[in-house]
């Protein structure tokens, strides 16, 4: 996505229901936004957004980026209905006119689970480490069977990819060869975001987490760099909210995992180019979109280098929680 004149910052924020769901993307626009909305390419991936979910834009918006979001099929956001929450969500302490729900409280500490549903995830972060460490096809699989749930979803993941494959598949080796180690990988990072259907914070933390990893890959790209350092991208936005997912020091939790100095370094320290993406992005969820342009400049991008990376992200997003039916329907 290009743009012929300097573009003002686009943030988008994932918007829960009542019921914790992600229901709704609320658009965040820097000074002068109108303009940049002009760009052709920006205004169709905007209405492009719109067909798959519903998209809202804030009262007292810039009057000409409120018209071009309308023809969009952008709505206004009717202010009673919008509640920040930062602590656990609870149906008890919401207003009755709440229809959307913005804030961090899907970061807050986890409920203790089931055991058997903990099971599934640290099965989940387990089948993570072994892809990680490139282990054989043959131990990756007999894992999977310990897990009915996993091995259901891997078989119609790949069953409903089409790949080019004539006959369905039904065994755990051949999806493993089909789906391919990257796109393996991939899968059961959101799986471990997945997993716990019980975990109010789940669908928000999966949405969270897969804008989070297509954003850092995009923008990777953005910056010229190599394939192995998008996937490592990837793999850093994936990981930032594990410690947040498991209630755990997230250094404890990548201990075991066989990763790369480099995403290590991002997680932990900001550390390094990836370090600085994440940094950026976590920036961003905060909303502030004029805050972010010291920074984007500092990486040597372009504010439409941003913005399309943060449109496309939440397109991926969407498809992410739609494969997983973490998202709203209706």
């Amino acid at each position: 996505m290009t743009c012929s004149s300097p573009a003002p910052l686009l943030v988008l924020r994932v918007l829960a229901d009542r019921r914790g769901v992600p229901s709704g993307l609320l658009i965040e626009a820097g000074a002068a936004a109108a303009d940049a909305l002009m760009a052709p390419s920006t205004v169709a991936a905007l209405g492009a957004l719109r067909e798959e979910f519903p998209c809202l834009y804030r009262p007292g918006l810039d009057v000409r980026l409120a018209e071009v979001l309308r023809g969009q099929g952008w709505t206004e956001l009717a202010a009673p209905s919008l509640f920040c929450a930062d602590q656990r969500l609870s149906a008890a302490l919401l207003p009755p006119e709440a229809r959307w729900i913005d804030g961090d409280w899907c970061m807050a500490a986890p409920a203790r689970e089931p055991a058997r549903q903990a099971a599934s995830r640290t099965l989940a972060l387990q089948l993570v480490q072994l892809v990680a460490a490139d282990a054989d096809t043959h131990e990756i699989e007999a894992l999977l069977r310990l897990d009915p749930t996993l091995s259901y979803q891997l078989l119609r993941l790949v069953n409903s990819l089409g790949m080019g494959v004539v006959r369905r598949i039904t065994s755990f080796g051949q999806a493993l060869l089909i789906l391919g180690r990257q796109q393996l990988r991939r899968w059961l990072n959101l799986m471990l975001f997945a997993a716990n259907k019980d975990d109010i914070r789940s669908p928000m933390l999966l949405a969270r987490v897969s804008v989070r990893a297509r954003a850092l890959e995009l923008l990777a790209r953005t910056r010229g760099l190599d394939k192995l350092t998008q996937e490592q991208a990837f793999m850093t936005g994936m990981f930032s909210l594990l410690g947040v997912l498991f209630g755990m020091p997230l250094p404890a939790i990548l201990a075991p995992l066989s990763i790369s100095d480099a995403v290590l370094g991002a997680l932990l320290h900001r550390a390094g180019e990836l370090g600085a993406l994440l940094d950026l992005v976590e920036s961003a969820e905060r909303g502030q979109p004029d805050a972010l342009a010291a920074r984007i400049g500092a990486l040597q991008m372009t504010p439409c280098d941003f913005n399309g990376a943060v449109i496309e992200a939440n397109r991926w997003m969407l498809g992410a929680l739609r494969d997983s039916g973490a998202r709203h329907h209706g």
